[in-house]
Formats: structure tokens, sequence, C-alpha cells
């Protein structure tokens, strides 16, 4: 089983969607119960990478590889470094919790809606795994289409517009970055990622390319000014897909970085690095000054997770600057880390953010603020919940938000203190939108007839949020052995950024 560890992770899930489509809408029971059982045992042998994964030799591993396509040379490969794994084990945790949490909420179709998550989990972990450039892609696209059918059947009033403009962004980017595969393999003759990786380039090649990859993956971050997607996509999915899409689909975006820009055009990254920095603490700033308006809690939360996410793909990018122009190693190491914990974290924060979200929503069906107010008085079981969550998106010490946020913090102060500034100013601007929500949503007298009546949370629910709860605080009080997972990986990846094609 070791031997194909990986493709079981893959087709696990996948193969476990079919025995619940044909559960039908006649037995729901069935499909559901099938379902926690395929995301249980995906889980179960998610957990054996970490004994069979050697974190401290780092690079890629469980390496799996078969002749694909013999005529384009195109490999069926696979492998996984500490980064991947960490990927991997937030995908399967999520699963669990998105069908456990729509076990009661998802009355319509519930054996298609079970089945789209199966599949959409296990082409997310195929991302994850993918050491060829065209089997990273045909993953990368194929994720869209569970979601296009999770948004588009199970969503608000406005799901086919929501829907339409999330596939149109997503998949023009996708068109540029295919054009810059097709233009290396010209060049090199495979998709091989390692063999990508040593191709020389001149920097007007890597220049162009550059941008392909940047404009693919930014769009699935999303990073400014490409984001507008996100915000329509979450507040008309059905809340097991926001928390998918918040928790794992955003990570796909950072994780390309990784894999395409960092080793394959490591010139062009470093002399565009500036762009990057530009546009991700105009996401971290402005967007938070967006979010501080809004009036839909999802639509908030939504822009929230662009500012967070511009943690990432600063920390990303100001390894660049130490490594390459400062010369300072370390500090590209700790801004790394910090970008790959705040990945994880913000996977598990946002994740319950958007379930907390859900779980007003089931009770009242708006997700207006301005209809809440109290509900603490009839869910305080909830409301500790939510304060604790609400304080993890803050960055609050103790909490997993707090940990990736500061390495990063720390990391751009090595780099430029003005630049540290304006990252830091996130932790003001979130603290202020977030405890804004907390206060009109918990707070205060019950104005609402209909917020008297609601019950406090079930036992689905208080698993659900236990369980996010549990992670939150062990990541943030505890975070040595995820980053002892990801460590050599990340010191491969930032030894990649001293290499010059030119």
């Amino acid at each position: 089983m070791f031997n194909h560890l990986l493709s079981l992770l893959i087709w696990l899930p996948i193969a476990g969607a079919v025995p619940v489509l044909l559960a039908g809408s006649a037995r729901p029971n069935v499909a559901r119960w099938l379902a926690l059982l395929f995301m249980v045992l995906t889980f179960v042998v998610s957990l054996f990478l970490l004994p069979q994964y050697d974190a401290t030799q780092g690079g890629m591993q469980l390496v799996e590889s078969h002749l694909w396509i013999a005529s384009l040379n195109v490999h069926y490969g696979l492998a996984v470094d500490g980064i991947s794994v960490a990927l991997i084990l937030l995908t399967t945790i999520v699963g669990i919790l998105v069908v456990v949490g729509a076990w009661e909420v998802i009355q319509d179709k519930p054996h298609q809606y079970m089945a789209a998550m199966l599949a959409l989990e296990g082409l997310m972990i195929g991302v994850f795994c993918a050491t060829d450039a065209l089997l990273f892609y045909v993953f990368f696209e194929a994720m869209l289409i569970p979601m296009f059918i999770l948004i588009g059947i199970w969503g608000g009033p406005r799901r086919v517009y929501a829907t339409l403009k999330f596939f149109i962004y997503t998949f023009l980017g996708s068109i540029f970055m295919l054009i810059a595969l097709l233009y290396l393999y010209h060049k090199a003759g495979t998709f091989d990622l390692r063999t990508l990786a040593a191709l020389p380039l001149s920097f007007t090649e890597q220049a162009w390319i550059f941008f392909a990859f940047l404009l693919a993956f930014a769009i699935k971050v999303p990073m400014v000014p490409v984001h507008t997607w996100l915000p329509d996509a979450h507040v008309e999915a059905p809340t097991g897909g926001s928390v998918v899409l918040a928790a794992v689909m955003l990570k796909v975006g950072t994780y390309g970085m990784l894999r395409f820009i960092l080793p394959i055009v490591p010139d062009a990254g470093a002399h565009f690095t500036w762009l990057v920095v530009l546009l991700s603490l105009v996401a971290i700033v402005y967007i938070g000054y967006v979010a501080l308006v809004q009036e839909d809690m999802k639509k908030l939360v939504a822009y929230s997770s662009v500012a967070h996410m511009g943690f990432v793909t600063l920390g990303i990018f100001i390894a660049f600057m130490l490594a390459r122009q400062l010369g300072n190693v370390d500090a590209a190491r700790l801004g790394m880390q910090g970008a790959m914990v705040q990945m994880i974290s913000h996977g598990f924060v946002s994740g319950a953010m958007f379930t907390c979200i859900g779980v007003l929503y089931d009770r009242l069906h708006t997700r207006l603020i301005k209809d809440y107010g109290g509900v603490i008085n009839v869910m305080p079981w909830f409301g500790f919940f939510y304060v604790l969550f609400a304080m993890a998106n803050c960055g609050l010490p103790g909490t997993s938000g707090f940990v990736g946020e500061f390495m990063v913090i720390l990391a751009s102060f090595s780099a430029n203190p003005w630049i540290a500034l304006f990252a830091a100013f996130t932790l003001i601007i979130g603290a202020a939108y977030t405890l804004w929500l907390v206060k009109r949503v918990l707070w205060g007298d019950i104005h609402n007839p209909h917020v008297a009546e609601m019950k406090d949370i079930n036992g689905r629910e208080t698993f659900v949020l236990l369980a996010f709860a549990a992670l939150t605080v062990a990541l943030g009080v505890w975070p040595q052995p995820l980053i002892h997972l990801m460590d050599s990986s990340v010191t491969q990846l930032v030894q990649q950024l001293a290499i010059h094609k030119i």
C-alpha cells in the first residue's frame, strides 16, 4: 500500500463518489454515511504520510512515476514534501468536517452534494502531489468542475452569476498557465517539474513565463486586483462550499507559486518581487478597509480571506528580497515558514468562520449583520466559539492566526521596516472589522423577535466547531510539529532562491 499511498489518497475519495451517487435521492442517509465513511478512510490513509515521510531529509518523497502519454513523454508523477503533507492533512480534516456540517442542512439531492465533495477532495489532493506539470494542470482545472456544481446547484439566489464569474476568472488565468507550460515543453521536451527547474532560460523568457504563472495563481489565491470573483462565490456558495473554497482551494494558488515560479523562473521572480510585495500589502491594508464596510457577514469574511492570504504571498516573495538582494538566508527562511504556517492556519480559521456564519444562516436564513444582535443571549455556546474564532482572525497570541503573521512581519522587518509596518497594520484593521462584526451580531439586546427563538448549537455543530477550535488553539500554542514537518522543505526552497539561470 505504501508504494502507492499517494495514488490511494487521490483516487479513494473519487472512487467513493460513485457508490454515493448510486445511493440516489431515495436513500439520502445511505449517501451521507457512505460519504462520511470515505472521508474518514481518506483521512486515516493520510495519517500514514506522517511516519512514511522523513521530515529531517526534506525533498520529494514517496515518489510514484508511470508513463502516461508516451508520445508526449508525459508521466503520471506523484511525490510529496513537508508542505504537501501538511496541505493534504488539512484537506482530509476539512473534508470530514464539511460532510458532518452538511448532514442535516443539505436536503436537496444530498447524494450529489456528497459525491461532488468527495471528487473535489481527491482532485485537490492530486494538485498537492503532482510532479508532472501537465498532470498538475489536469487536477488544477478539474477542481473547477465539482466546485462549479456545488455553487451552481446548492448556492444562493445569484448562484449562476457567481458560478460563471468564478469559472471564467479561474479558467482565463489557467489558459496563460497552459501557454507557459507548452512553451517550456517545447524547450525541454518534458513536463517533469524537476527538469523544468533545471532548464536554462533567458530573462525575457523568464519574465513572460513569470507573468503567465503569476496571473494563473494570483486569481486562485486571490490577489488584488483579480480578487473580485471570491466575495460573490463565497456569498452564493453553500456553507460547505465556502469552507472548502477558503480552507483549501485558495491554498492551491500559493502552492503553485512554490512549485512553478520559485524553481522555474527564479531570476524573474527576484526582479519582480517588488510588484508582488506591493500587491500583497494592498491586499492586507486596502481590503481590510473594504471588509470594514460590508453588511453581509459572508462577504466580510471573504474579504478578510483576501487580506490574510496577502500575508502568504508577502512571506513567499519577501524571501526573494531577503535571500537574493540582502543575503539574509535565515530571515528568508523565517518568512517562508511564516507563509506556510499562515496557509494552514487560515484553513482552520476561515473554515471555522464560514461554519459559524452557516450555523446562523440555517436558523435565520439571512446573512445581513443588521438582522442579528444579542445572539449570545440565546446561543451562549455558539457565542463562545464565535468569539474564539474572531480572536484567531484578529491574530490574537495563543491562536493559530498569530503565529504565521508574526513570523512574516518579523521577516519583513529584516527586509524593510516600512513593509513590516504596513503588514502589521492588518492586525489593527483586522481587529476593527472582526470585533465590530462580533459586537453587532453577538452583543447587545435582542431586537429581532426571530433571534429570540434561535436554538443553541446541537451535537453535530458542536463537533465541527470543537474540532476547528482544537486545531486553531493547538497550532497557536504549539506550532513546532507543523514547523518541523515543513522545515527541511522550506530550507530547500530558500536555497533554490539563490540559483541564477542567467
